[in-house]
């Protein structure tokens, strides 16, 4: 097959010019691998892609521009250029944000000041009319959603974006199309050759046998995994929403367009790729078909052909399922592997609201600790929120480990932070309440999670000077812990929840949309107003951002190891990085003060702590950690002296 493929790329090398001999050199380190992720997923037939996929190589490299293959080459060069500490992502909806794609580029001094290095722009590739799933709904994967620019516009602000160091990242999603898709609607039409790029079927046999091993991930408003087509008179399969059509990698033809797809963005600038929905890739009969092998197989192959094609582009996998099932899409396991080179860290997020709530940390501390290591290569996207609800994914092991109980933990954090438990801080509202079973999620900003809007709304300001120290508390935690943080916009202000949502008959359903309010650029100018909230709030965030880049062992390489202290109102855990040196977290989520020996945690931790960065008036003194109610200390270890 080497030789083969290598004929292949010789008959196609004249198109390449001087490009040639690196294509061939990245062809020879990265088929092997390719053709054996292909090989799990189509068997046999693996071997016929081949002429296709070489084809698809030398297009796509001979379409990229001298600056985007140079910047492959330096990417080349520093694999580990995602893993900085010095990085820092912003997470937004371009319309929310700037109104367009040239509003955004137009607002490019803001994030610089905010010292972003990577934008990811929430669901941007056109989305079918009318409800869409948040834009989650694809109708056309090579256009921009006409509300926010053109294709041209994305890529001149990919390249303002890289001259200022900064990465963009935006959504594609693999799993399903809008029904409204160019293959659906010819598949509606009855061709067969996109017919077979989904799942339909003519009487509810087979889905029923299905649908007694799948979990409804909808189950208020889209109960079912299938839909069905008047029209068509068929059962077509659809995960999500009736208007969403899962696709059928089970078709090597999926695999290759979509592969397609992802070299077309590469080449307009798109230097992150957020793979959503990739635990559902592959169906499998008597499973919950999540997170099946040919899903990873499927991942591997389009990372290693794009590694030839684009190797600036980076994948992030959206997999929100149990940690144990989470670390292999970056490609922990025996052997490590390469699949995508970061994942979002969920399991640190719901902890930390966890422990707001709880005041302690003991849960996070053993649910953190037990999870496996990731890959040298690869790195944790952390965050305090995003677009979503917040499912609270606490395992009922690790709820029992404390002595609690699973459902009735989750239970409590819905009450909670919905605001109906006694003495809770929170102003959230629950999402997907199930009546009959209890389940639920949560909707709200993270500033209204964490108390601000309801002191201002008591105007209570120690009330609202301990909300502001559990926004700083959760985000120097997602800070110090994994590889790239985010910043959801508007929480480097302290927005609130945003209530006009509810006047729009569009999302007046979806309460979600009260976190994803608009950017009010009046109050972002209030950042530059000492005294005022938004100036507070701002330069913690600016602190926390400088502070980070200071400290190499925050590097996305370090390992991190969870150390369980005797007092659980405290979350330790360090960083190790084997070049960069050694850091130690301390986060005190209680509302009262905690002290600490030093000379018991240098015990403890093998090193001996020097202040890198104090909040909440942690100190260190007179051979003591003094951590105050809700503060945290970042530390550089040194090794004890003999």
């Amino acid at each position: 097959m080497r030789l083969r493929i290598e004929e292949l790329l010789a008959a196609r090398a004249a198109g390449l010019g001087g490009r040639a001999d690196v294509v061939a050199a990245r062809l020879r380190r990265r088929w092997p691998e390719a053709l054996a992720a292909l090989r799990e997923v189509y068997g046999p037939a693996a071997e016929a892609l081949a002429p296709e996929l070489v084809d698809w190589v030398v297009d796509a490299v001979a379409a990229r521009s001298d600056e985007l293959f140079r910047l492959d080459l330096c990417r080349e060069a520093d694999p580990g250029w995602f893993q900085r500490s010095g990085n820092l992502g912003y997470v937004c909806y371009a319309d929310r944000f700037a109104g367009d794609l040239r509003g955004v580029a137009a607002r490019l001094d803001y994030l610089a000041e905010l010292r972003v290095t990577y934008l990811h722009l929430m669901p941007l590739l056109r989305p079918r009319s009318g409800e869409n799933d948040g834009g989650y709904a694809v109708q056309s994967y090579d256009e921009v959603d006409p509300r926010l620019g053109t294709m041209d516009d994305l890529e001149q602000l990919a390249a303002a974006l890289r001259g200022r160091g900064i990465s963009l990242c935006i959504d594609l999603v693999v799993n399903h199309t809008a029904a409204e898709h160019e293959w659906a609607v010819r598949a509606r039409r009855g061709e067969q050759d996109f017919r077979d790029r989904y799942f339909f079927y003519d009487d509810r046999t087979v889905p029923d046998a299905y649908e007694r091993t799948l979990r409804e991930v909808f189950p208020t408003f889209k109960p079912g995994n299938f839909s069905w087509l008047p029209d068509a008179r068929q059962w077509v399969w659809t995960t999500f929403n009736e208007f969403q059509w899962d696709l059928n990698y089970g078709n090597p033809v999926v695999f290759r367009d979509m592969l397609a797809v992802m070299g077309r963005l590469a080449n307009r600038g798109v230097e992150v790729l957020r793979l959503d929905a990739v635990p559902f890739l592959w169906k499998r009969l008597g499973t919950d078909c999540e997170n099946q092998p040919e899903a990873h197989a499927l991942l591997r192959a389009f990372r290693a052909l794009m590694a030839v094609a684009a190797p600036a582009t980076v994948f992030k996998a959206e997999a929100i399922v149990p940690p144990e099932l989470l670390v292999p899409y970056v490609g922990a396991g025996e052997p490590e592997r390469t699949e995508c080179e970061m994942a979002y860290h969920n399991q640190l997020m719901v902890m930390l609201w966890s422990s707001l709530a709880t005041r302690e940390a003991g849960l996070m501390t053993h649910a953190l600790a037990r999870m496996a290591d990731i890959p040298d290569h690869a790195a944790w996207v952390t965050y305090v929120r995003c677009h979503d609800d917040i499912g609270w994914a606490v395992m009922d092991e690790d709820a029992a480990a404390m002595g609690w109980d699973g459902f009735g933990h989750r239970r409590f954090l819905n009450d909670f932070y919905a605001g109906r438990f006694p003495g809770s801080f929170a102003r959230g509202a629950l999402f997907q309440e199930n009546a009959a079973t209890g389940d639920a999620r949560i909707s709200g900003s993270a500033a209204s999670l964490c108390g601000i809007e309801d002191a201002l709304a008591r105007g209570d300001e120690a009330a609202l000077e301990r909300a502001c120290r559990r926004l700083e508390l959760a985000y120097a935690c997602a800070f110090a812990y994994g590889g790239i943080p985010l910043v959801y916009m508007g929480d480097e202000l302290g927005l609130r929840n945003d209530r006009a949502y509810e006047a729009d008959p569009a999302q007046a359903d979806d309460n979600r949309w009260m976190h994803r309010p608009l950017m009010d650029w009046d109050v972002a100018a209030r950042r530059d107003l000492p005294g005022t909230l938004e100036h507070t709030v701002f330069a913690t965030f600016r602190r926390l951002a400088d502070a980070r880049a200071a400290l190499g062992a925050l590097d996305g390489g370090a390992r991190t190891l969870v150390h369980a202290l005797d007092d659980r109102r405290l979350l330790c855990f360090e960083r190790r990085h084997p070049v960069l040196g050694r850091a130690l977290v301390l986060a005190n989520f209680a509302e009262e003060p905690v002290v600490l020996a030093v000379d018991e945690l240098v015990a403890r931790v093998d090193g001996v702590p020097s202040v890198a960065l104090a909040g909440g008036g942690a100190e260190a003194t007179g051979g003591r950690l003094l951590l105050p109610g809700l503060s945290y200390l970042w530390c550089a270890l040194a090794a004890p002296p003999p």
